[in-house]
């Protein structure tokens, strides 16, 4: 687990050293390609055999996975990894208490909506933009999880989300060649892209694979809640990207949040 969320983090920080030369979009892009090689390779989908029923919620979930990478890299390349990550991460937050009336899940939403207005507070340096795309990454995220669900009760196996992604990767691919031909690439800038792929894609997906096997999805949902952190200082250490006590304290307000959820939890 600590392996997958490092992995996630680092090749985030990685991709965002192409955007001088690429911009998000073609660093996204790159990663569409790299996931859906992987998730093909794993999912083997029989995309003859699908039918509209099955059809429909995977184009959306294509839609969605690539406005959800894009939308989140745009975002750290605005605000940093670290803040980023930490609004995305209020997507699946939102998911896991929208159902409960549990009165400490209220509590936990109170918790994390704190964090989010400290993040927000008006501040010469505020870049509501990049706040904004980080709030969109994160309804992506949402909307991720819900239509995974569905995907995975009409298609079997890992056959919807690999045909989800070879789908993504197709409606990148002219965007991959626009940014080609206005910016021609570095072999560095196109390496870090890469590599971001890998590391964020294709690392984390067999990683989470092989751990779900091993560990209770509540302790992995638990853990899944320290990504915020592992962002925050993989962008300190590895990009320069500091945070003030303020933001280090939403980042903990919105991880607790989680963290308390889970820990509560019945099931």
């Amino acid at each position: 687990m600590i392996g997958s969320g490092l992995s996630n983090q680092t090749g985030a920080a990685i991709g965002s050293l192409a955007f001088p030369v690429l911009g998000p979009v073609g660093v996204v892009a790159v990663r569409q390609y790299v996931a859906a090689l992987v998730l093909i390779a794993v999912g083997r989908p029989r995309l003859r055999s699908f039918t509209w029923a099955q059809w429909w919620p995977v184009l959306l979930l294509a839609l969605v996975f690539g406005t959800m990478n894009l939308s989140l890299y745009s975002a750290i390349e605005r605000i940093g990894l670290g803040l980023a990550v930490t609004l995305e991460f209020l997507g699946p937050l939102t998911i896991a208490l929208a159902s409960s009336r549990r009165r400490v899940d209220v509590a936990c939403a109170v918790i994390a909506a704190a964090g989010v207005v400290t993040l927000m507070r008006p501040q010469p340096s505020t870049d509501y933009l990049g706040m904004g795309l980080g709030l969109l990454a994160a309804v992506c995220w949402a909307s991720y999880i819900l239509l995974n669900r569905t995907v995975g009760s009409r298609v079997p196996g890992a056959q919807g989300a690999a045909a989800a992604a070879g789908v993504s990767a197709v409606m990148f691919l002219p965007i991959g060649i626009a940014v080609v031909v206005r910016h021609p690439p570095t072999a560095t800038a196109v390496a870090c892209a890469i590599a971001a792929g890998v590391l964020s894609s294709a690392v984390p997906y067999l990683a989470d694979l092989f751990t779900l096997r091993h560990v209770p999805p509540r302790a992995f949902g638990l853990f899944m809640s320290v990504n915020p952190v592992l962002a925050a200082l993989v962008g300190m250490v590895g990009l320069g990207q500091g945070l003030g006590g303020p933001e280090w304290a939403a980042i903990g307000a919105v991880v607790a949040a989680n963290a308390l959820s889970i820990v509560t939890s019945r099931s």
